[in-house]
């Protein structure tokens, strides 16, 4: 699915991509206050560090500011998880280490996690696909190295199977941001998961259990 443009008036791209950055930064922490129907384009330039006309010399609407939001997180949790994945052996070890790097990388980038899953609604019909594509394909990488696992015979999963854990995977994931008001409180981020991680393989056991029983 093609990445969709966002227009600005400035031609010099490392500028743009500077300022976009610091309008992101800006945007991320005002949405995750006000929420953001309710945050102006002025409080973005102002939290930005610079005035409401240069901003629209890098973007054209509010929305457009949200879906550079979400294409960034989504970009950054990529290509962390990129680097753990590709070390990844296909061992049943190896996936225990990375879905524990995933919830760590969760947890630096909770502010924007949380933004992204309370705003993504927001999104205009246009962008919305691109960006909900792009969690998919996470969740695709994530189903490649129990893919692995199994090729190894690690695990004896389906491809079913393998999908519906690797969903489960990225959505407990988030739900340490999204659900960190309860969460936080009766948990360490090694707690979370330690307790995840068994839980998950234990499920992971039974399903095969079931398969051959």
């Amino acid at each position: 699915m093609e990445k969709r443009e966002v227009l600005a008036s400035v031609k010099d791209e490392r500028l743009v991509e500077k300022r976009r950055k610091q309008m992101i930064k800006g945007a991320v922490n005002l949405f995750k206050e006000k929420g953001f129907h309710r945050t102006t384009t002025r409080e973005i330039a102002k939290a930005s560090g610079f005035s409401i006309g240069t901003l629209y010399e890098y973007i054209r609407t509010k929305e457009d500011i949200l879906y550079l939001v979400c294409d960034y997180i989504y970009d950054e949790v990529r290509e962390k998880l990129q680097r753990e994945i590709e070390q990844s052996d296909g061992t049943l070890e190896s996936l225990k280490l990375t879905i524990g790097y995933f919830y760590q990388v969760m947890d630096e980038m909770q502010d924007e996690v949380l933004v992204m899953y309370q705003e993504v609604k927001a999104l205009t019909k246009d962008a919305l696909p691109y960006v909900l594509n792009k969690e998919i394909e996470m969740v695709g990488m994530f189903e490649r190295v129990i893919t692995n696992c199994v090729k190894n015979g690690e695990l004896h999963l389906t491809k079913k199977q393998i999908s519906l854990v690797s969903h489960n995977i990225f959505v407990q994931g988030q739900m340490w941001s999204f659900r960190r008001w309860a969460l936080h409180k009766r948990f360490t981020l090694q707690e979370y998961v330690d307790i995840q991680t068994a839980l998950l393989t234990q499920s992971v056991y039974k399903e095969e259990s079931n398969e051959y029983s």
